[in-house]
């Protein structure tokens, strides 16, 4: 692996994001091809109609993160955004979280099998804490499986990579924990 390095989404990378999640986000798992980081945006229909949803909401700077370059290729992607910024969030906090709590969530990582297990996730999460301090948010907040069926099943991010980075267990829910960050804040 070259020189990481990590850009945050604009509609300018649109065609970037695109292209990572046609060829290489699932080539060793193609049963999830059609996510396009879908979940906590909008319902799937199928892998076209999920891309070109995804290519919209870009167009519109509605959905937010971060894609990891080597080489000047796309080879990571994480969804980080403010916790309020994510429509379908809401059935995986249960009761509901603090509206007025200045929150952002980190809610899924991809990364191309070629560079798995190389720091790719966590330099992508550095950026998303970054961000969040930068606007002025309290905390970074995740979702990790507790007991996940698979690599793929661990696409929130695993819990030993969040500890690694300052997070602390916030509450126990299941079948996934929620992990938070107090973020240092400007001024």
């Amino acid at each position: 692996m070259g020189e990481l390095v990590v850009k945050e989404l604009t509609p300018s990378l649109r065609d970037d994001f695109l292209s990572f999640f046609d060829l290489a986000a699932f080539a060793d798992n193609p049963d999830w091809s059609d996510c396009y980081c879908s979940l906590y945006h909008f319902a799937n229909q199928g892998k076209a109609e999920s891309r070109r949803h995804a290519s919209s909401l870009i167009k519109e700077d509605r959905i937010h993160g971060f894609l990891a370059y080597d080489s000047g290729k796309p080879v990571g992607w994480c969804n980080a955004t403010r916790r309020t910024s994510y429509p379908a969030l809401h059935w995986l906090m249960g009761p509901g979280p603090d509206k007025a709590e200045r929150v952002g969530s980190i809610v899924c990582f991809i990364v191309a099998s070629s560079h798995r297990n190389g720091g790719v996730a966590s330099h992508l999460l550095s950026a998303a804490c970054k961000k969040f301090s930068q606007e002025g948010l309290e905390f970074a907040e995740a979702y990790p499986v507790k007991k996940p069926q698979s690599a793929a099943w661990d696409f929130p991010g695993p819990l030993s990579m969040y500890l690694k980075n300052g997070f602390i267990t916030h509450r126990d829910a299941d079948w996934y924990l929620v992990v938070r960050k107090r973020l240092e804040t400007p001024g």
